[in-house]
Formats: structure tokens, sequence, C-alpha cells
């Protein structure tokens, strides 16, 4: 690798380096340690000192100086991790650079013209190098280490690399952290002693800041229910940024599609970078402290004084601009903060430029006065063009207008929470409800992403009741996308992460109550209804109003101080309680005695839900004053420290919905197969992660659209035949699958029993079962059936055509050509399945019909199995050629194999002679008729199925010079040959396998 010529004033400092090769102009050298007559005592110091000092050295100990006859200095221009690569950069310097420097005169001009040629050689790599970054060099010389130490594939790219203590039990391993795309990654060396350590983000539990004794402060990290501390991080604050924002993605792209389409801007994994995140990371914070639509990004910044009218002073803050909003919060975030609408500003002056001052006039004979911000002109150009572009007539047309006009609408209600409060039962003939309007917001033609879910037909009901049809659909579209977002998905994941931060601030506010009860899973079951209906299924209808007046104000941060506050309000009780449904009964009691002393309503329409003998067990209580206790108690909940808690707890319910699935998926698995618990789990984390190998480096990958939490347990995972292929020659016995071979089409093709061309998990493991523990019968069965339709489908001399290379195979037997292959995919390339796919119409039928075909399943006879012709049977006898391949007995095997394959064909020849008196003479075949005919005349004969379906004539012409055997013929034959029984009878340790395929699946997909 060349690199950017740097100085070195002393070419032998400290005797680390040996020269091996030397001229007039340049000196080859190895690191002290490494290749010949490298290790011992030397090799592990300078190992140690290379990796702690983060030198290149340590990955490349080979290096090229360039120095002159008559200087002292010497720069560095290339570096090698083998004594090849060094060696081709030398030999180039000899051949390119050599005579040239012969002409010029001083030993300026030599090294100036040196410099500049490997900078030119530097730049025209750097055209095709993903490596975008402030420092090239420095990240390339990373670059380098990360690829040398970890071998991931070379799509891989990474993001950042950081200085850092990994504890390992308790002895910290200095090293360095290195942050990619799909992985985390440390490695260290410390006299000898390797750490290599490589995580997945999706496979992440937890993700979050700590500290303790040992540690003032670090990064803790669980994966695989083993924990992970990073510490000495000189920027920890940045790196947990990143890392939060790397896992984030990873669980937005593989878990949560829904929300993941949402977010272009990391849709390609290739152009993640460092400063990418860090401003993905910036207008997350500012859409979270100003509850904005998500397509806003923060664009700049700038600190300035605002007049407050209210308060008669200037407060001191920052203003924001995205683009559609001008926003404005004061330092310490809690005395003012400012939302414009870009379309709401009429005029931008600048009333005295000497105190960079800044009057922002607003619709409504309205103005800001903003003071003393820095850039104060680009700030006023900036906000012209935009409120510009705003303001055209192309735009106020597009989608974001209308989008905007919604927000309007949402900011004038959280402005006004007056006008959103309307009288319940007020007749207003404009706000008059009908059910066509209910439907249309049930079924809205607009916007996809809303379910028609209970929870969410009960606030719906209610929007409709104080808003006209289009606001409370509009109202509706921002409490699911943005306020609420992931709460009404088929898996409710942003309630369960809600519930999971609700659970946190239990712990912190109410220790009482977590010393009583334990096990916190009790809150989470009963305040599911409090989210997912904003409290409105539990209070009074007349008192739930106002919990959505402050939830339209303060966003989650309101439901959650409420639930505390009512968790609070009944401690006594609760704390008293003996068990979970006596808990249950206190809790409804107390909702039902909340009332609401403003409701317009008279008492007895109030008291109507609750009964006489109930409401005077319990004193009732003012929802006013419960809101305000609320307030006053809980009221120092920010709203930054609950999206930092959403993110922290996103990872852990998300890994547990995935637990949950592996253990369904594992429960139904093990009843059909012999494999013991642990070995299915092993195996199902081998096929989840085969499932996103395929995903990690492609931007619209075929593996994604597969993969549907909506779906039954066993069909959330599939692999297409790219991906079964690879799993497959990892894991099979004997191994006769190579990655693109013909045989593992096959196999594929015979294990997808319902022909959709993907495999779950339960048809992979049976097949596995079955070539490990099945009995010599059933492995025979097997691969017999692997020599039969649907699994072959053509004579072997045309596999060309099937171009398995390119993983498109060809169906030849024209009989199977209306059923859909492995690899044809409808237009927008989802494979719909089952009836959910695509959100069709469920068919039940379908469902039910399924499931009675699987419990009248039946053990499928040897007699039922058609015979196998010769085509196929002599693909089966290479088949078993390949399996005998490499064994130590792989001679005998074959013997017996050729003995077998002529019994058989003798008892075929003699079996066509006892029929010959009843065939005609001019169609017979001559008795010497060798394999090697029968095959080329078998090219275009068909299978014995497609054979029915074909004209009579042609089926009398191919029966009569056609032969074919019976598996019971295939089976008594091999039997009498011990060395075959005893091969396929010869137990194969499956977990010496798993262990080998843990090991090589992502070398696999790096050598691919």
């Amino acid at each position: 690798m060349w690199l950017k010529p740097e100085e070195i004033l002393l070419k032998n400092a400290f005797k680390l380096w040996v020269t091996e090769k030397d001229n007039e102009y340049f000196v080859l050298q190895r690191r002290r340690g490494y290749g010949e007559g490298g290790g011992g005592l030397t090799g592990l110091l300078v190992g140690t000192l290379d990796t702690v000092l983060d030198s290149t050295s340590k990955v490349a100990p080979y290096r090229i100086l360039h120095h002159t006859p008559d200087s002292q200095v010497y720069w560095s221009i290339a570096c090698g991790v083998t004594k090849e690569e060094i060696v081709q950069h030398w030999d180039w310097l000899q051949q390119n650079i050599m005579r040239t420097l012969s002409v010029f005169d001083s030993s300026e001009d030599v090294t100036s013209f040196v410099q500049g040629k490997i900078r030119g050689l530097i730049a025209e790599e750097g055209k095709t190098c993903l490596v975008q970054e402030d420092d090239p060099e420095k990240f390339r010389e990373a670059h380098l280490r990360f690829e040398k130490w970890f071998e991931l594939p070379p799509g891989e790219k990474l993001v950042t690399y950081y200085s850092c203590s990994y504890w390992k039990g308790k002895v910290p391993c200095q090293g360095w952290l290195y942050l990619s795309t799909n992985f985390l990654c440390f490695y260290s060396y410390l006299l000898g002693a390797e750490v290599k350590l490589v995580i997945s983000w999706d496979e992440l539990w937890r993700l979050e800041k700590t500290s303790n004794v040992i540690l003032t402060e670090s990064i803790h990290v669980l994966a695989h229910g083993e924990d992970h501390y990073f510490s000495m991080l000189m920027h920890l604050n940045e790196t947990f940024v990143i890392m939060e924002q790397l896992a984030d993605y990873s669980i937005k792209r593989l878990f949560d599609k829904e929300s993941f389409q949402r977010e272009p801007a990391l849709s390609d994994p290739l152009q993640i970078t460092k400063r990418g995140l860090e401003a993905n990371a910036k207008s997350e914070q500012f859409r979270t402290f100003f509850r904005l639509p998500k397509e806003e990004n923060l664009l700049e910044v700038h600190e300035s004084f605002l007049w407050v009218p209210f308060s008669h002073f200037n407060t001191l803050g920052k203003i924001c601009l995205s683009e559609n909003y001008l926003c404005f919060a004061s330092q310490d975030g809690s005395q003012c903060h400012v939302i414009i609408p870009m379309r709401e500003v009429v005029n931008v002056e600048k009333p005295d430029s000497s105190s960079r001052a800044l009057t922002v006039c607003v619709r409504g004979k309205r103005a800001l006065r903003f003071s003393e911000v820095r850039d104060y002109q680009r700030l006023a150009n900036t906000i012209r063009s935009r409120c510009g572009i705003n303001a055209s007539p192309q735009h106020s047309a597009s989608s974001e207008a209308i989008r905007g006009e919604c927000q309007s609408l949402i900011n004038h209600f959280e402005d006004n929470p007056e006008d959103v409060t309307l009288m319940v039962g007020q007749k207003d003939s404009s706000k008059a409800v009908s059910t066509e309007a209910l439907m249309t917001v049930f079924h809205p033609q607009d916007v996809e992403n809303l379910d028609p879910k209970m929870a969410m037909n009960i606030l719906t009901s209610v929007l409709l009741l104080y808003a006209k049809e289009e606001e409370a659909f509009w109202l509706l579209v921002a409490v699911c996308e943005r306020m609420l977002p992931d709460y009404f998905n088929r898996r409710i994941i942003g309630a369960l992460v809600d519930q999971a931060v609700f659970e946190d601030l239990i712990r912190e506010n109410l220790p009482q109550l977590v010393e009583h009860m334990t096990d916190l899973s009790f809150f989470s079951s009963v305040s599911l209804s409090w989210f997912l209906t904003l409290f409105i299924s539990v209070l009074p209808i007349e008192s739930a109003v106002n919990v959505v007046d402050c939830f339209f104000y303060d966003g989650i941060k309101a439901i959650l101080q409420l639930g505390l506050a009512v968790l609070d309000y009944n401690m006594e009780a609760l704390i008293s309680c003996h068990d979970d449904a006596e808990a249950v009964t206190i809790l409804n009691k107390f909702f039902d005695s909340v009332t609401n002393k403003d409701s317009p309503l008279p008492p007895t329409v109030q008291q109507a839900s609750v009964g006489n003998n109930d409401k005077a067990s319990h004193i009732s209580v003012d929802i006013s004053e419960l809101i305000r206790e609320a307030y006053e108690k809980y009221g120092n909940i920010r709203s930054e420290e609950v999206e930092s808690s959403r993110k922290r707890n996103k990872l852990y319910v998300i890994q547990t919905l995935e637990d949950t699935t592996k253990q369904n998926v594992i429960r139904v698995v093990s009843q059909d197969v012999r494999f013991s618990a642990s070995q299915l789990d092993e195996l199902y984390n081998l096929f989840k992660r085969q499932h996103f190998l395929s995903c990690y480096w492609t931007m619209n990958s075929p593996a994604l659209l597969h993969h549907d939490p909506s779906l039954a347990y066993l069909e959330q995972y599939q692999l297409g035949f790219q991906q079964f292929s690879m799993l497959f020659s990892l894991l099979e016995p004997w191994a006769f699958c190579s990655i693109k071979s013909t045989l593992s089409l096959w196999v594929f093709r015979l294990i997808d029993e319902n022909q959709d061309g993907l495999i779950n998990f339960k048809e992979f493991c049976c097949a596995l079962d079955t070539l490990y523990t099945g009995s010599f019968t059933n492995k025979l069965k097997f691969l017999f059936k692997l020599h039969l339709p649907p699994a072959f489908t053509g004579s072997p001399l045309h596999l060309k055509e099937q171009r398995i290379q390119h993983f498109i195979p060809v169906t030849e037997d024209s009989s199977h050509l209306n059923r859909l292959t492995a690899f044809d995919l409808p237009e927008d390339g989802v494979i719909r399945k089952s009836p959910e796919r695509g959100r069709g119409k469920v068919d039940l039928q379908a469902y039910l019909k399924q499931w009675q075909n699987e419990i009248l399943k039946k053990e499928e006879s040897i007699k039922d199995l058609p015979r196998i012709n010769q085509t196929q049977f002599i693909q089966f006898s290479k088949t078993l050629y390949n399996i005998f391949h490499g064994d130590p007995e792989e001679e005998l095997l074959y013997r017996a194999v050729a003995h077998v394959t002529s019994l058989l064909l003798r008892m075929e020849e003699v079996g066509r002679r006892l029929q010959e008196p009843s065939s005609p003479p001019e169609s017979k075949k001559p008795a010497n008729t060798t394999v090697g005919e029968e095959s080329s005349t078998e090219e275009s004969s068909t299978t014995p199925e497609s054979s029915d379906t074909s004209s009579s004539h042609n089926s009398q012409d191919l029966s009569e010079t056609e032969w074919s055997f019976s598996f019971e013929q295939v089976l008594a034959s091999l039997l009498n040959e011990p060395a075959i029984v005893s091969f396929f009878e010869r137990p194969v340790d499956i977990q010496t396998k798993l262990g080998q395929a843990k090991v090589a699946q992502l070398k696999s997909k790096t050598n691919k």
C-alpha cells in the first residue's frame, strides 16, 4: 500500500527494522520479529509495542523508504502485509522511477518528484476506495489493520475507530475498538496474548453507559449472554453516540422494516460515515426536543438572544433551522422554546447592523426579535430562501405542503389546548360524525401504516368527537407516525418499548413499590392499555379527554408522568395486596372513581358507568388534581431522557421478541427431529445469521423482503437458494455438496415442500436430521428422491444450461414449469407465500386445509416411490461416488458401487428377456448395449412421470427402449454391501460440524 510520504529522522530507530534491499534512492526494510527469524521475545515485545502505539507495522511489517545520498532524512512511501506485496512495489519503483531520477541535478528535485508520484498513485487508488474521511491517510492505515485482523468481507465498511481498554474478566486489555457498518470489533495484543472480538450489531441486547467503583465511565455491551465493558476512551460520549446510531440502524434495517423505510438517508450501508451518523444523531435530538416530523433535519444552529415579552428580558438560546421550521430554545431548555413554520414567516428585517439583530415577522401581525446573532446576514438569507421556496405554487401543491398543513393544525392545538377541549355532547353540525367518516379513517387510502387495531379505534372515535373528519384523520396520522412511533404495527414494538421505559422510571421514582414487587412485569401487563389508548379505555371519557389534551401538548412524557402518579396515589394499597388480581382490582376501582368537575355532563351521566357499591368504597379523585400532582412530582422527566431510554430499551425488547420466536420455532421443530434443544438452538442461530449475511452489504436485499414478523414463527426467517447452498455446504455430513453444485440445487428443490422457492427452518432441520440421525433406509431414500422430480429435472449432460454458476436454474421438465422455482420472483420481488403476505385478505379456508393436510400426513412408504430411469440412475451412481470421495475406504466403496450397478443392470436385462415374446421384434434392443449408449439415447426421452402426460405413441416407443429400477431393488442390492451399509450407519458428530460452521460461516462469505 502506498503511503503519504512522511519524514523519518532515524532509519534504524531502536533497531526495530532490518534492511532487506537497498539502492541509491530506496530502502526495503522488514520489521524485527516478523518474517524469517521472527518470533521469540523480540517478536513479543515488538508486537506489543506496535499494538499499543497503533503502528501500521503490526499488520504491515514491510516498508519502503526513500532517501538521497547527501541527506540523512528518510521518507516512508509504502508498506506491505506480505513480502510479495512489498516486492511488487519495489519492482514498480525500479522499472518506472529509477531511470527518471538520474536526470535530476539536486536531491530536492528528486524528493519532490518521488513525493509527487506517490501522491498521484494514492489519489488514483482513492477514486475506487470506500474511505471518505477528513484524514484519509490515517484512515487507510486503520482500514488496512481492520481488514487484516478480522478478515471480514471486502464490502464491510469501517466507520471509525478508537483506542480503549476492554475488560476481559478483571484484567483490562489495551487495544483498538473498530466500529463498522455491521460489526463491533476489538483487537489487542499484549506480550503474545491476542484478544479478538467480533460482535454484529443485530446481536446486541444492551448498549449503555455505566460507571462503578473500578470503572469511572465505560460502555456496557450485552451480547450472547456475555457482558463486555469498554473504558479509557478519550471521547466516550462521541463513541457511544456512534455505537448507538449503528445499533439502531441495524435494528431498523433488519428487524423493523416499516420504520427503516421512512429513513432513506440511511438506506445504503456502503454510504454510512461517521459524519453522517453524527449529523443524524443531532437531527434526532432536534426532532425529539421540538417534536417535529421525521422528515425534518437540522441544517443550521445559531446562538442568539430572544426578547421574551411576558418576562421583559432577553433570554440566551439557540436558533435551529430545518427544511420547514425555525425553532428557538433557551439555554436551559425550559424557560422558552418557539416553533415557527417557515410558511408563516412573511418578512425578515435587519433593523440595526451594529447590534446584529433580526426581526422575524409572522402572520397575524406578530414578530420575534433575535439579537446578537453572529452570522445574522447568512441566517436572514437562509430564512428568506426557505420562505420563498415554501411559498411557491409548486410546493404548496405537493405532499410536503399537505403534511405541513397537518403540522400547522397540530401546533395550533399544542399552543391552544382550549381549542381542542370541546365540550362532550356539544351540538355542532360541523362536528357531526358519520359512519362513513369513521370507516374512512379506519381504512385510509393515503397512509398504509395505519392498521385497524382496537386501540386505534378507541382513539379515533374520541378524535372524531372533537374534530372534523379530515382534521381527525391527520391528527391520527401525527399520533401514529410521530408521537407514538411503532405503536400500531403488528408487534406493537413502540408500546413495549415505552413499557420498558415506564419500568425504569418506576425503579427510579418509586423505590418502595420496587422493594415490595421485585417483578415489575405485572405493571407492564396492566399498563399496556394505558399507553395504547392514552388512558381512554380505563378512565371515564369525560376525564380521559383531559389526558389526551396533555398528551398532545407534552407527548409520551405526559402519559409516563400520569402513570407514575396513579401508582404513587395507590402506593399503600398496592403494597398491602397479596396477588396480582387484587392489585388489578384496586387500580380499576381507582380509575372508576376519577371524575372531572369541569365536565358539562350532569353527575348522573358521569357516574353511569360506576356501580354504586364500588363508588362508595373509593374516594373520588378529580382528574385536574391528578394531572397537577403528576406534573409537580414528576415534571422533571425530560423528553431527551425518555428518547434515550427508548433507544436503550428498544434493543432489549426486539431481542426478547426474537428470542421468543426462536423458542417457539425450536419447540415446534423438536417434535419432528432427533436433535437436542441445544443443537437446535445453534442451528437456528446459524440459519438466522445466514439470512442476515445476505442483507449486510446490499441496499435492497431480496432476503429482507422474505422476512415478515407478522407471519407464523416458522416462516419469519427463510433462505433462498444462494443462502441455503452456503449453509448446507457447511453442515451436510459427507461434504458432497459444494456451494454452486447441482446437488445443492436438487436438495433445495427436494426439501422445498410447498415449492415457493424458500426454505424455512423446519424443512432445513428435517433434511439434516435425515442425513445425520436417519436409518440406512431413510438416508438412501433421501438420496433416491434427490434424483427424481421435482429435485432432478433433466439430463446431467445439460447441467451447464441450468447456469448454476449464476444461481439461475432452467427447469427442463415441462410438467414443472408452472411451479415457482427457487429464483422466479414476482415483479415486486416479494414472494407471497401466505394469505397475509402483501396485506391481503386472510384466507382461513386455505390455512385450515393446510393444517388438515399436515395432520393427515402419513409416513411415505417405499412402495410409493416411483421407479428411477437410466439417466437418473447414472446420476445416482455419480452422487454415491461423490459422497465416498476422500473416505479412508474410498476404493472399497467404489468397488461396492460398481458391483451393485452391474448387478442391477444384469437383473434388468434378465427381466427384459423374460418379456421379449410379448414385444414387437423390430423394437428389440441388443442385450450388450452399454450404459453410455443407453445414456445417449436417453437424451431425448422424458422421465416416467412426464411420459404419462405425453402422447400415446411416444409413450410406447420410449417404454421399450428405457430400463428403470424401483427403490426396493436398489435398497436390496446396497444392503448386500457391508462397506456401504457401515458407511451410512457410521455416526457423524453434529456438534463438531456446528462448531466448524460457526467459525467458517463468515469466512465463506469473505471467500465467495
